[in-house]
């Protein structure tokens, strides 16, 4: 068990609007939506940091489940909107998102290190003055053949990905609620 079990808040990275809403970069707002679903919360606007927001109790935990109203490259100003306007340090932030380079529908649990060119990643690092936030990374896999990653990442996920989408959301959202239960290296333990 974590000794600190003060309000943590979790983020699912996206962008806005119905023309993003399946698209394999939003894989962080379906996974908060269903952590939503789990404590049947609706999402409403929070006006002071730029984000809807469910308030919760998840695991025990105070939660603020969010995802930013922004664009994905400006996501930062929400996340430390709400770490200044609830009092949350970093290492009770957890970041959902999309990852390149892990095969589609590994999640792995992590502390800290590189962006590898998220730009979600790069606006929150930048917001928060540090990469030492927790992240829950849903793998999305390469982009085939020589396709932009930047455009890959805004395509739909495949007819055989969305076969298991709903699964993968489930289990990155088991792995939010060990990280908030259990602390990092237990949950990551636990997990891979």
């Amino acid at each position: 068990m974590s000794d600190d079990t003060g309000t943590a808040v979790v983020v699912g990275l996206g962008n806005p609007g119905p023309q993003y809403e399946k698209t394999r970069h939003n894989i962080g707002f379906m996974v908060a939506d269903v952590l939503a679903g789990r404590v049947s919360g609706k999402f409403s606007a929070h006006k002071r940091s730029g984000a809807e927001i469910v308030q919760t109790r998840l695991v025990g935990r105070q939660v603020i489940l969010a995802k930013p109203r922004s664009y994905m490259n400006l996501s930062g100003g929400a996340v430390s909107g709400l770490a200044r306007f609830f009092s949350v340090k970093p290492e009770n932030i957890v970041v959902i998102h999309d990852e390149l380079d892990l095969d589609f529908g590994t999640v792995r649990l992590k502390q800290g290190g590189g962006e590898g060119g998220h730009n979600g990643l790069r606006s929150i690092s930048q917001s928060l003055g540090t990469k030492d936030y927790l992240r829950t990374r849903v793998g999305i896999g390469r982009p085939p053949g020589r396709q932009d990653p930047a455009d890959y990442v805004l395509k739909p996920f495949s007819t055989v990905e969305r076969k298991e989408l709903d699964l993968v959301c489930e289990e990155a959202a088991d792995a939010v609620e060990l990280v908030l239960q259990l602390g990092l290296e237990a949950a990551q333990n636990r997990l891979h």
